[in-house]
């Protein structure tokens, strides 16, 4: 590791790396982009020449094998996410990988023993817990502002075109070959790990997934609990098929003196309490993932804790495993 800076490669220079992470690798201090993999050469070559990143490849193990590099980013989808997560530890590299961060926990589980034999640093793209909207939330929380937290309830429902997914990514997301499952999988790690954030491991946790819809292949409603503890209840339901007009995207969290209502999605917040209402709004960094990767870059220079280890990863992937169980 260069103590000095971290020189970054990028495996999937896809639609979430043109505006959400890739530019944040130039703009973080200590950082550098230096060299980007796409399989399609012409593409790989047009992001290169677009964001002017010196190197790009068309084979993961060409941008591998650069020995300036100190550091990989595995945005792929989630079925390649595990081999070249490991292929990069083991050539001495650190790793950012994008969620969910692999296809389930058993892989979740493999790659930590990698982590551990390697004696790598890897960290997993839960980006939200490094914007300025969800460290209040959990400021608030560990303030009391709202009292001894009861519940948590959180609903995202969506038409069968999720407005929230990434657009220009093929469907791939449905296909569960490639990324775990449907819609559930690409987007409650962003709801999920939060709350392990805010409320710390689980105690236990239920659920279950079911197609509602005889078109879809894949699950399309998903419901669970988890229980934390001080025995704080939450609950999730995930539907994918709902019509347009009753989409919904919230997340309250009910306290004994309060309550704070929030959109996983959103930049706001609104805080009830006996004193009133108030509402916060916070704008996003306009690539989102630079604060978290601000933080990965301090951790791979051993100037901070991992802000999403793998180990964390690894109960989230539980919790997705047994949420997505079809009943």
């Amino acid at each position: 590791m260069d103590n000095h800076k971290i020189v970054w490669g990028i495996i999937g220079c896809g639609d979430v790396t043109e505006k959400k992470s890739g530019p944040a690798f130039n703009i973080v201090e200590n950082s550098r982009l230096l060299a980007v993999m796409r399989r399609d050469s012409e593409k790989a070559a047009d992001y290169a020449h677009r964001h002017q990143v010196p190197l790009w490849y068309s084979n993961a193990d060409d941008l591998l094998n650069n020995s300036e590099l100190n550091a990989v980013y595995v945005a792929t989808p989630p079925s390649s996410h595990l081999e070249y997560a490991i292929s990069a530890l083991r050539k001495g590299k650190a790793v950012y990988v994008e969620k969910p961060v692999t296809l389930n926990s058993t892989e979740a589980l493999t790659l930590l023993e990698s982590v551990k034999d390697t004696g790598g640093k890897l960290v997993v793209a839960h980006y939200r817990r490094q914007l300025p909207l969800f460290l209040k939330i959990k400021e608030l929380i560990e303030k009391g502002e709202i009292g001894a937290i009861r519940t948590v309830q959180l609903r995202l429902w969506q038409s069968r075109s999720p407005a929230l997914v990434t657009k220009g990514a093929g469907d791939w997301r449905t296909n569960p070959a490639v990324s775990g499952g449907g819609y559930f999988f690409d987007l409650a790690p962003h709801q999920l790990d939060l709350m392990l954030y805010f409320f710390g491991m689980p105690v236990s946790y239920h659920g279950f997934s079911v197609i509602q819809d005889d078109d879809n292949t894949v699950a399309d409603h998903t419901t669970g609990t988890i229980l934390f503890k001080n025995q704080l209840v939450f609950t999730g339901s995930w539907s994918f098929n709902v019509a347009r007009e009753n989409q919904a995207d919230s997340c309250e969290i009910v306290g004994s003196l309060g309550r704070i209502t929030f959109s996983i999605f959103g930049n706001s917040v609104v805080v009830n309490t006996a004193a009133g209402e108030k509402e916060l709004v916070f704008d996003h960094p306009e690539n989102i993932q630079l604060p978290m990767i601000s933080q990965t870059v301090d951790y791979f220079m051993d100037r901070a804790p991992n802000p999403s280890s793998i180990e964390e990863a690894l109960v989230l992937m539980r919790i997705i495993d047994e949420f997505s169980k079809i009943r």
